[in-house]
């Protein structure tokens, strides 16, 4: 029998702020469960099966991504995405190859979140890893080894920098979803490396020059005009 709403297991030790956050997703048609730490939402989990789980990393006894790993480990593919106080990128890398689907620094905007959730519900294959752990991915003639960190358009290997390649990784790993100059900005480039939006535009030109993209036609890459960008082309594991 299918659940007339998404269910969202949102997980903080903060009370306040996650009965707050709560009750705000609560209102926008979410059912939401709550939980105070990791060892407690790895059994929720397994209890309740929810559709996607809201997690944050700083927490007591078991925090998020020991909950993570713990839920990957054992198969365990229901979506989270990571909330985190910490901006660079090496971290936010590690937390994604333990299996995050996405992740959210803290403090943040309650509808950014939402929409994070939203799109990452509508990319969910259930029981399955999502894209960003996949080692090879790939779209029609597009195929990127992630490991080692190599593009090939029809057989013909890329020559990218290797901010282009991290943002063309993001953006496959974030099918149809449409990311804002800033995010792919916080994403790539991290807190540590500080820069403005003109370097994601700079790195946007140097893809679709590689992959012989016109930009009023595009194959992959979409420009949405003062929104940002999206990967429009269906992405799947190779």
């Amino acid at each position: 029998m299918s659940r007339s709403a998404p269910l969202l297991l949102l997980v903080d030790d903060e009370r306040v702020i996650a009965a707050n956050l709560g009750a705000f997703l609560e209102r926008l048609g979410f059912a939401v469960l709550l939980a105070e730490d990791g060892r407690v939402a790895v059994e929720l989990v397994r209890a309740h099966a929810p559709d996607l789980v809201v997690l944050d990393v700083m927490m007591p006894r078991c925090d998020g991504r020991a909950a993570l790993r713990e839920l990957r480990q054992s198969g365990d593919w229901t979506p989270v995405i990571l909330l985190t106080q910490v901006g660079n990128s090496t971290e936010r890398a590690l937390a994604i190859e333990e299996g995050a689907d996405d992740y959210l620094n803290k403090p943040f905007d309650p509808y950014e979140l939402v929409a994070r959730i939203r799109a990452l519900l509508r990319r969910a294959s259930p029981g399955k890893s999502p894209l960003a752990v996949a080692q090879r991915l790939r779209c029609g003639s597009l195929v990127t080894d992630r490991s080692a960190r190599r593009a090939w358009l029809a057989g013909k290997e890329l020559a990218l920098t290797p901010k282009a390649f991290a943002l063309l990784d993001y953006l496959m790993t974030h099918p149809d979803e449409l990311l804002s100059r800033e995010r792919l900005l916080d994403a790539v480039w991290g807190w540590e490396h500080p820069s403005g939006t003109r370097a994601v535009d700079a790195r946007i030109a140097e893809l679709r020059r590689a992959l012989a993209e016109d930009a009023t036609q595009p194959q992959f890459i979409e420009t949405l005009a003062g929104q940002g960008y999206r990967f429009a082309a269906a992405v799947e594991r190779a």
